[in-house]
């Protein structure tokens, strides 16, 4: 994916230079730029596309977890002024991008959700980070997906990586802890915004029941299931996902 990174003092994200409403993706605990990659090139022309990369890795110990990273978004939108955002978090993504559109809701227009943390979530186990086994780091990132060969090696890598950095692996872990921590339950009939929920019928990190019960709390939330999908709907059933995210934001963004 060919995307200039942009640096504006201790922030870095993409933007497209898409002249309509601004849509920001929230990338989660072991996300890269290629998870989003669909999204820009079907939305980048007609948006603005903004994808803050998260200081996950970067964040002192203090300050190592979700809350940490929900005032990072907080500061960083309203460094660049973005107002009428729509709002699009994927896994830990979605739990900051709940925490925040509680935070800042007046520049909200709306939310999407796909395979969110905040309400219950399974994640590495208990013997993460296994540090040195390529193979058990190769089979938990294949189980992130419904097709194993999605998890491409260069995906693998990137995780195997994370692991081994101590410094890294120790804050991902923390973050995690965190995010346990906020459980989201009490606080989603706050969050009364247009709300999309995509999610992935095979999604065992967080699976179909996750999804229905946020649809239950969230005052004003459309679910939508793709089948044979697991956590990544975007990166897995890319034209599924994009064909309903488009039609939201046409509604929401008063296009249609």
């Amino acid at each position: 994916m060919d995307v200039e990174i942009k640096v504006s003092d201790r922030f870095k994200f993409i933007e497209t230079k898409g002249q309509g409403p601004t849509l920001l993706l929230l990338h989660g605990l072991f996300g890269a730029l290629s998870n989003f990659e669909g999204i820009l090139s079907e939305f980048g022309k007609n948006y603005r596309v903004v994808v803050p990369i998260l200081p996950i890795y970067e964040l002192s110990l203090l300050r190592a977890s979700v809350s940490g990273l929900v005032e990072h978004v907080h500061e960083f939108v309203h460094k660049m002024g973005y107002e009428g955002i729509n709002l699009l978090g994927n896994s830990l993504g979605g739990h900051i991008a709940l925490m925040y559109a509680i935070d800042d809701m007046q520049r909200i227009k709306s939310l999407t959700l796909t395979g969110s943390s905040g309400l219950f979530e399974s994640g590495m186990g208990s013997t993460f980070p296994k540090r040195g086994d390529y193979d058990f780091i190769r089979k938990k990132t294949e189980e992130t997906f419904y097709r194993p060969d999605v998890a491409t090696k260069e995906l693998v890598d990137e995780v195997y990586d994370i692991v081994n950095d101590r410094a890294k692996a120790i804050r991902v872990v923390a973050t995690a802890k965190s995010a346990i921590r906020h459980n989201m339950g009490d606080k989603l009939h706050l969050i009364r915004i247009p709300t999309l929920l995509i999610w992935g019928r095979n999604d065992g990190i967080t699976p179909p029941f996750v999804a229905e019960k946020f649809q239950e709390l969230l005052p004003d939330a459309s679910l939508f299931f793709l089948e044979e999908c697991g956590h990544a709907p975007m990166m897995e059933k890319p034209e599924e996902f994009n064909a309903i995210l488009a039609d939201f934001l046409l509604k929401v963004n008063n296009l249609s």
